[in-house]
């Protein structure tokens, strides 16, 4: 089962730490294919290669965010992956010029405009459509974890908002964001879809943004729900457990004829808002259970339920090592909280940036021609890599 992931990065000045719209520009200093626009101007997707290994996944993701990098700072600009960034404004003026980009600002409005946050996407391989969808309903109830994991988004329009991913408050109020429903079939999700678009709610279904979803356009279950990551190994070490996941519902739907699924997905928008609201500090629903249990218990079970499927796919020993890393060091949303309430918010921007070029260095000397930003209070195992923007992790 190969794999494959998209990431969206904002787009900063540097001096200043804001979020601006210059993604044009930034692609404009790129020649190379794999990037592209997104709804607003201050982001810049960025498309990996399928690949077989982890390994592969992290070189290719690493390189991306070099060539980003590069391009970036030749502009005076710095690319960020996080679900959003602390510093930023609001305005309809900033979406990409693109017409489907333009009905959607017309639609949505205020959703639209403030579409100022970053996700990462990983695609996993499965067998055909019917097993896709017949795959979201067991995989499901295990996705809020990956969320927690990939936390990044505590900080929104200079403000500590008290959540480790506001991104995800944010991105649910889009008509289709959320939990996925149980479908028996591909013509059963299809039909479903085509509801929904002869409603007038959506224009396409490009815009279904389920949690997990069928990839429209590749033979792929898409994963939707999580925060842009800083760390490239936070991307690697989802991906691992999304392709342990996909996997383990494809054997089982293979091995048995009946539904496998209950079909109560009821608790599942409660169980994203917990890992939202906690990331990996706090309590997450345990999908086994159903019952609250800390988030490092959560997933360390998750990790070790799959662990034929990780072995099955040579990917054990990497998401171990990155998993107990992960929960030593913290999500990215308790570290940047961390680097905010020690200095100011530019601490945590530059934190940001290092993390998104490959370090783990924390806080760069400011330049002196910053406009000083007040305080804001707090309300393992490597990869074989060459790390972005070349500094040792």
């Amino acid at each position: 089962m190969r794999i494959g992931a998209e990431e969206e990065f904002h787009v900063l000045d540097v001096e200043s730490g804001h979020l601006v719209p210059r993604a044009r520009a930034v692609l404009d200093r790129l020649d190379r294919p794999g990037f592209t626009t997104e709804l607003q101007q201050s982001v810049v997707e960025s498309n990996s290669r399928v690949h077989d290994t982890l390994d592969d996944l992290y070189t290719d993701l690493a390189g991306a965010r070099r060539r980003l990098d590069a391009a970036a700072s030749s502009l005076g600009l710095a690319v960020v992956a996080a679900g959003t960034v602390p510093l930023a404004r609001v305005t309809p003026r900033d979406v990409t010029a693109d017409a489907r980009y333009r009905h959607m600002a017309e639609e949505y409005r205020r959703v639209a405009d403030e579409q100022l946050i970053c996700s990462a996407q990983v695609h996993v391989d499965v067998p055909d459509r019917d097993t896709a969808v017949r795959a979201m309903c067991l995989v499901s109830p295990w996705l809020a974890p990956l969320l927690a994991l990939s936390a990044s988004s505590p900080f929104w329009l200079g403000a500590d908002t008290g959540y480790a991913s506001w991104r995800t408050m944010l991105w649910q109020r889009w008509p289709t964001a959320g939990p996925v429903g149980c479908h028996a079939s591909a013509a059963d999700y299809d039909t479903a879809v085509q509801e929904l678009i002869g409603s007038g709610v959506i224009s396409d279904a490009g815009m279904v943004y389920h949690d997990v979803r069928p990839s429209a356009h590749q033979g792929t279950l898409e994963l939707r729900i999580c925060d842009a990551c800083p760390r490239a190994e936070t991307v690697v070490l989802v991906a691992g457990l999304f392709r342990a996941l996909v996997r383990d519902a494809c054997e089982r739907l293979a091995d048995r004829d009946g539904p496998l699924c209950d079909g109560h997905h009821d608790w599942l928008r409660a169980a994203a808002w917990r890992a939202a609201r906690s990331g990996l500090e706090g309590y997450l629903v345990d999908p086994a259970t159903r019952r609250a249990a800390p988030a490092p218990e959560v997933l360390r079970g998750m990790r070790d339920r799959l662990r034929p499927a990780l072995e099955a796919s040579g990917d054990w020993d990497t998401v171990h090592g990155l998993l107990e890393e992960a929960l030593a060091a913290g999500s990215a949303a308790h570290r940047l909280r961390r680097a905010a309430a020690a200095e100011d918010l530019l601490a945590s921007v530059d934190l940001m940036v290092d993390e998104t070029r490959g370090g783990r260095a924390g806080r760069r000397a400011a330049p002196a021609a910053r406009r000083p930003v007040p305080p804001v209070g707090t309300g393992g195992a490597r990869l074989r890599r060459t790390t972005a923007g070349g500094t040792a992790a």
